[in-house]
């Protein structure tokens, strides 16, 4: 039998920690095939970004059209868009070839706080790919964002933003909670056409954290193409991911907020 395969349409770390790196590596562990479309060049490693190179918006189209032309692609994860002509160029190719489910992780505010782009990429995403999302996977600050007032600081003001964001458009919302600050558990809440469920997992004390988003919504993406339910493949991705960060806890890769271990199942057998 051949593998499902998930496209990830992100920009590349360098440091291989986070992005389309973290993507390819989290389906990899899944039992997925991952394929990818580079949308753009970091500079940056486990202390930060410091720069970005975006590939021209008509190119990004190429890549993925390419992809979903030849391949029999199941799902796919949108991460990074780094211009609002990229955005509109990755809303206009998947308007164009429904079918794969849709996550869409909006990178628009970094876990330090700062804005990595600009208001009008963040417009396109809310105007032209939440329609498109089968599931949104947005951080505290980027809900925030997305809804134009403060970020939930609570778990209830979460399951609020969240059935907000599916009134905007997307057929689902998962408001990831890891900004709340440390507890016993992280909580992030989904909203779908069922109503409100949390997902409830350990807090795991490590600094090792860098590229735990792209990990995730990589994960629902691949538990999605494996033909998983949305519910079912939240739950999965999310007990991933905390094995992943239980098993990078301790590793030094990189001087700063090092990455989560993608292959601990693998190592662990």
């Amino acid at each position: 039998m051949n593998r499902p395969i998930m496209l990830s349409i992100a920009g590349s770390d360098p440091s291989g920690g986070a992005g389309i790196q973290a993507d390819l590596k989290t389906a990899t562990a899944l039992g997925v095939y991952g394929a990818a479309a580079i949308t753009s060049l970091t500079v940056q490693n486990t202390r930060g970004v410091t720069g970005i190179h975006p590939v021209p918006a008509g190119f990004v189209a190429d890549q993925i059209v390419a992809v979903l032309t030849d391949l029999e692609v199941a799902a796919i994860k949108i991460g990074m868009l780094a211009t609002a002509e990229i955005a509109a160029a990755v809303a206009e190719v998947l308007r164009a070839r429904p079918g794969p489910a849709i996550v869409l992780d909006p990178v628009v505010i970094a876990t330090s706080g700062d804005r990595l782009v600009t208001p009008e990429v963040t417009a396109v995403i809310k105007d032209e790919l939440l329609t498109l999302a089968t599931v949104i996977t947005p951080n505290l600050p980027e809900t925030g964002t997305l809804l134009d007032h403060e970020p939930p600081t609570t778990v209830a003001e979460m399951s609020l933003a969240a059935q907000e964001l599916r009134t905007q458009g997307s057929a689902a919302a998962l408001v990831k909670g890891g900004h709340l600050g440390r507890s016993e558990t992280i909580t992030d809440v989904l909203a779908d056409a069922d109503g409100v469920i949390n997902f409830s997992g350990p807090y795991v004390p490590t600094a090792n954290t860098h590229g735990t988003g792209c990990t995730l919504s990589s994960a629902i993406a691949s538990e999605l193409a494996s033909g998983r339910r949305l519910r079912p493949a939240v739950e999965a991705a999310k007990n991933y991911l905390t094995g992943a960060l239980r098993a990078g806890a301790d590793r030094r890769i990189g001087s700063g907020s090092g990455p989560v271990d993608h292959l601990w199942r693998e190592q662990s057998r």
